[in-house]
């Protein structure tokens, strides 16, 4: 069975910068969470970020991150993207399911660096990390592409071992 790494705050926990969590509700995460595929991984907080912390954006070059009042985070970022991706390989998953928008997580949008709530098409530090390291990343609202996935991949399993079995008993 596929595990998958998803970020903490989508399963409730209360991670986010500014405190909160992003709980989201979806019939795949729930069963999910009771086959106990999920991998739960907060990167922030696996690199020792507190919470609440200052809001982070990834610059325009996409390789430095800055909190709003300009510290430059960018070293703690590439820990925690690291972080996430040591759990990732010592759990075996192949996918994760993460925050969309964040400067660790997002995966297909992140905010421009200007601090002024515009999104841009890029990756977080973790989902690109996770990607170059052939670990197929979503967005949560990409939860159904997940399952297809997923459900493709444990029926071609499954007939390989079939397949198997028949040529043993043949």
């Amino acid at each position: 069975m596929e595990q998958i790494l998803i970020s903490a705050c989508l399963c409730g926990f209360a991670v986010r910068y500014d405190g909160s969590a992003k709980y989201w509700k979806n019939t795949h995460l729930l069963r999910w969470h009771a086959e106990g595929r999920l991998v739960i991984c907060c990167p922030e907080i696996a690199a020792g970020l507190p919470v609440p912390r200052l809001p982070a954006e990834i610059q325009a070059d996409g390789a430095h991150l800055l909190e709003s009042d300009g510290n430059d985070v960018t070293a703690m970022y590439q820990l925690a993207a690291q972080r996430a991706l040591q759990t990732a390989l010592a759990h075996r998953c192949r996918f994760a399911l993460l925050t969309d928008g964040s400067p660790s997580c997002g995966s297909q949008k992140v905010y421009d660096g200007s601090f002024q709530q515009r999104r841009i098409n890029g990756s977080g530090f973790t989902a690109r990390l996770l990607r170059e390291n052939g670990i197929n990343v979503y967005a949560e609202h990409e939860a159904e592409l997940l399952a297809t996935r997923l459900k493709v991949e444990e029926h071609q399993a499954w007939q390989a071992i079939h397949n198997k079995v028949s040529q043993f008993i043949q």
